[in-house]
């Protein structure tokens, strides 16, 4: 009994802890898909973007640079006002910072002058379909301008699909009454997970930038604008490890439960074997041996469970989920050895901890009191 309790323990947190380590990455991947791995920006624009983006192509882990014009507006179709994010984008730039190309469902990127491209939710919504017209308010124009749809994009998250819209620079530039200026700069690195050590490259360089006369320039990094996010899921993956782990735990239990059962029917062979001269030692590493054979045995079926349920759930995915809530169809797994070793470990330690009194009892056990009624 206690070891399957810590079979099932151990199978138990593999399988949650491969699931929740399979969302991390799945929303990962979609962020950095959907965003550029750095994005630089100023509140007063940018006024040369050549010039800029040949500075920042100076730093050996910036691949290719995208501009952008971005803000709010509001839109209008028949009786629906939706407010959402703009962002005017130079498609054959956009395509290698993000994976924007692979997102359009419907339509195509070339962006046509007067044509946008929006979310599937937020034309869902919206009730809107390719060639539809739709009118866009900025609050800084304040001019109501008509845009036909000329592409719907899903990225699989939805406030990105429900909250933005892509047009051409040069319409976001005119819409926004900005000129020629560009509000924002994707960044796309070799590597995403350089970005911090990227973002302190390119102030070092940009401050000469701003020195000369330029207006501040702000740099952000995927993982600062995504912050809160990722350290919820953090907070979730730590919670229902030690939740779960509290199942090993109980499970332990029925090991001391064992062991202290083994000492009482044991009390007399235990007494000879004093009685004979054994070591209070030996006698405490038999049982301690006893209860670590078992916990052993346990995370081993456990760790072969988990792991090939695990197995299964990636390529079978027998476990379906609802699309409108998760936005994925399916049960994402990822088993990280990293993972497995740490459970197993923290199995191995608390089955080791849950022998320590049973196995303590037997070694002090007083001879003469174990034999005195046999």
């Amino acid at each position: 009994t206690a070891m399957l309790g810590v079979a099932i323990g151990v199978m138990a947190l593999i399988v949650v802890i491969a699931v929740m380590a399979g969302f991390d990455n799945d929303l990962k991947d979609k962020i950095i898909g959907a965003n550029p791995h750095v994005i630089l920006f100023s509140e007063d624009g940018i006024t040369d973007f050549k010039d800029l983006s040949q500075k920042i192509k100076s730093v050996k882990e910036i691949k290719d640079v995208a501009p952008y014009v971005s803000g709010q507006a509001f839109l209008y179709y028949k009786d629906k006002v939706l407010s959402l994010n703009l962002k005017g984008i130079e498609p054959s730039s956009e395509e290698k910072v993000t994976k924007i190309r692979d997102y359009v469902k419907g339509g195509h990127l070339v962006l046509p002058k007067g044509g946008i491209v929006l979310g599937q939710e937020l034309a869902s919504v919206l009730g809107v379909g390719l060639g539809d017209e739709i009118i866009l308010s900025s609050h800084i124009v304040g001019i109501n301008t008509p845009f036909r749809v000329s592409g719907v994009f899903h990225t699989g998250m939805y406030d990105y699909d429900l909250n933005l819209a892509f047009l051409d620079i040069r319409d976001a530039q005119d819409f926004f009454g900005v000129g020629l200026l560009v509000t924002q700069v994707g960044i796309k690195l070799d590597n995403a997970y350089a970005a911090p050590k990227v973002k302190k490259e390119l102030e070092k360089i940009l401050l000469a930038s701003t020195a000369g006369g330029q207006a501040p320039l702000h740099i952000r990094t995927w993982m600062e604008i995504n912050k809160n996010f990722f350290a919820a899921l953090s907070l979730e993956k730590l919670a229902m490890f030690v939740i779960l782990t509290l199942i090993v735990l109980v499970a332990c239990f029925n090991i001391i439960s064992t062991l202290i059962v083994m000492v009482v029917e044991k009390t007399k062979d235990i007494g000879i074997l004093k009685a004979i001269g054994t070591p209070q030692g030996s006698i405490h590493k038999i049982f301690t041996w006893g209860g670590l054979i078992i916990g052993f045995a346990g995370t081993l079926f456990g760790i072969i469970g988990g792991v090939v349920l695990c197995f299964l759930l990636k390529k079978y995915q027998f476990i379906q989920l609802p699309k409108d809530i998760y936005y994925i169809d399916r049960l994402p797994v990822s088993l990280r050895w990293q993972d497995i070793v740490l459970i197993a470990g923290c199995a191995l330690l608390i089955s080791f901890l849950s022998t320590i009194y049973p196995s303590l009892k037997a070694a002090r056990l007083n001879p003469v009191e174990a034999l005195r009624y046999e």
